[in-house]
Parts: C-alpha cells; structure tokens; sequence
C-alpha cells in the first residue's frame, strides 16, 4: 500500500466521514473531562466482598482495564460479566457497577435486574438510556457521562469513574497522580501520531500500513492483556477487520503451536508485540523465544514499545495508539471507521424476539 495515501489529510477526512480520528486527536482533552465527571461520585456503600463490572463492547473494556491495573493491590475478587446475569455469588456484599454508555444495552439491562433481585450494592455508569430511568426512579447511585459518542469512543468516560470511586472507596491508590502523567503523556502521543504528522516519523501510521490487508494478532502480557484486548476490538469495529488477541505466558501453551501447521496461511497475519523497557527477565526471555520461532514461519513481527512510567500512563496512551492505528487502518482499506451496520442489524433483528421488552417489563414492577 503507498505511504502517500495516509499522508494525504484529505484523504484521511473524506473516508473518515463521521471524524473517528479526531477522538484520538482530543484524547487528552476526553480524558480531563471524564475526571471531572468522575469527581462528582460520592461512595455511600460499605466495603464489597468482591466487585462485578457488567457491560459489554466498549462499556466493559473499562472493567477489563480496571481489573488488570488495580491486580496488584485490590484485596477483593473483581469480575467482568458479559452475560445477561451476574455470576452465582453475587449477592447484597457484592458491588455491582453496571456500565451501559447509550443505557440500552439488553445484557446490561439484564444484569441490572439480576443484581437488583439479588439486593446487590448498585452503581450504574451511562449517557442515559433506560439504565438511567430506572437507576434515578429506584434512587440508585449513579454517574451521567456526556453523550452523542460512538461508545467505543467513551472509553474514558466510562473507565475514569471506576478508578475514581475505588479510590475513593479506599480500594487502591495512586489513581490521581497515575492519571495526571497519563494524560500529559497521552497529549504527546497524539501529536506524534496524529494525522497532520508524516508517516516516517508516525507509529501508528506505519503499524497500520504494515499490517496492510494482514490479519492483526495483538499479543500482551501483564496488565497489557487488556490493552490487547481493546488493539482488537478497535481493529474489529473500526477498520471493519478480523482480529485476534492473546496473552504471554498463556500463549506460549497453546497459540505458538497454532502456527506450525498454518503454512502459506501465515503470510495473511501480523503479529503486534506490546513491549515495555520495564518487562520482567522471565516475559522478556518468552517474547524473544517467541519471536524467533514466529518469524521462522514468515509472519510480519511488529515490536510496540510503550511509554510512560506508571501503569496507568502506559496503558492509556498505548491504547491512544491502537486507536491511531485502527482508524488509519480503515483508511487504507477504504472503510469508514464510525458506521457498525453488522451490530445495529443484528440489535435491530434481535429486539423482535421480545426479550428487552420482557426485562423492561420487570423493572416496571420494582
């Protein structure tokens, strides 16, 4: 593919119709503003014996985020739940975060019923939406966040209250001085990548002309396992691509060996390493290793090295970066990258089979 073509900002606009990139370009800005949203929470409810964040898509990353940032000092389990109930041991000790950025989610809203049911300790995050009907009709705490975003772009709204009301519940710590240099650094990271700057001297640019008409594999470790995770969800949903991400040391039992038999199939996949000058000797020997019998096999290898001192700094201007690089990758491909036709039909096909209006019906009633 021409190096011209992402060079050229015209370009970039007239595909990018709806203005995707201009989220990545203001990230820093979202950022500041999702804080001082967040400041707004005030915890009214006693220490949890365990944490569930329930979501989906874009609404849930945060938790994902969250979960791999706060593994080192959170004394309590914390889940993830993408189903339409919460897990079996959710009860009146559990919080419960129930985070839907349009409010109308119908697996969010699901969950929302269960833990009510379940008399679980309720905090709902969303722009609106049915979630926040019934949160402020059934005087639950809750946090409004702005908007008319796609909610894959909400991400800071959405995760910035979580980190803000564990700290402010004396969950974790250093949140605060963690976000300030995230967001300094985050400023950094989109003008370096942004779409005004060459692609010589652009990462996020190369990255996406490297993977070129490739599958990307995004392979994390540490709390860069949801990094990978949001890599892939942003290819998926904004360079309308097919992608994969795994995690060291798993991968190393069980994905490695998926490659020696793929043969010509190889050449049709890049391979992103997220790297970290910081890494631990026994990640750092695996990635290598894993390195070497990986370009044996003809893949397109990709080294992403991180910046930022504190975890929260590397993690959110990485991310900044994938975001970058999926909406250049979209112009490459010639797709606008705002548009999801595949989920608004499939939620559009979906609703006829009556089961919101049921779970609707049911919070009527409470």
């Amino acid at each position: 593919m021409p190096t011209a073509l992402l060079d050229n900002v015209e370009r970039i606009k007239n595909c990018d119709k709806s203005g995707m990139i201009d989220f990545s370009v203001n990230a820093a800005h979202h950022y500041r503003e999702a804080a001082k949203n967040a400041e707004r929470i005030i915890v009214d409810y006693p220490k949890p014996s365990n944490i569930v964040v329930a979501g989906l898509g874009g609404s849930a990353i945060g938790g994902d985020l969250l979960k791999d940032w706060a593994k080192t000092q959170l004394a309590v389990p914390i889940e993830v739940s993408r189903e339409y109930k919460l897990p079996a041991y959710a009860n009146k000790k559990t919080l419960v975060f129930i985070t839907s950025y349009s409010g109308d989610t119908e697996e969010t809203l699901g969950s929302f019923l269960d833990a009510l049911k379940r008399k679980c300790m309720i905090y709902c995050i969303s722009s609106g939406g049915a979630l926040l009907k019934y949160a402020k009709k059934l005087k639950l705490p809750y946090l409004q966040v702005p908007g008319g975003m796609p909610p894959r772009a909400a991400l800071p709204y959405m995760l910035l209250p979580l980190l803000v009301y564990m700290e402010k519940a004396g969950l974790v710590k250093g949140v605060q001085e963690e976000l300030k240099e995230a967001i300094s650094l985050i400023e950094k990271i989109s003008i370096d990548n942004g779409p005004e700057k060459a692609m010589v001297d652009n990462f996020a640019k190369g990255l996406a002309h490297n993977i070129g008409e490739s599958t990307p594999t995004i392979y994390g470790f540490g709390y860069y396992r949801s990094v990978a995770q949001r890599f892939k969800q942003q290819f998926n949903e904004n360079s309308k691509s097919a992608a994969k991400w795994e995690y060291f040391p798993e991968l190393d039992h069980n994905e490695i060996v998926g490659w020696e038999g793929s043969g010509e199939q190889c050449k049709w996949y890049s391979i992103i390493l997220i790297r970290d000058a910081d890494e631990p000797v026994e990640i750092e020997s695996r990635i290598e290793v894993t390195k070497q019998i990986m370009e044996r096999r003809g893949l397109i290898m990709v080294d992403l090295e991180v910046q930022g001192k504190s975890p929260l700094a590397k993690m959110l201007s990485t991310i900044v970066v994938g975001d970058f690089t999926s909406v250049y990758l979209s112009v490459l491909r010639g797709e606008d990258p705002t548009p999801v036709k595949t989920i608004t039909n499939l939620k559009n096909t979906l609703a006829q089979n009556g089961v919101r209006d049921k779970i609707i019906a049911e919070l009527e009633k409470l």
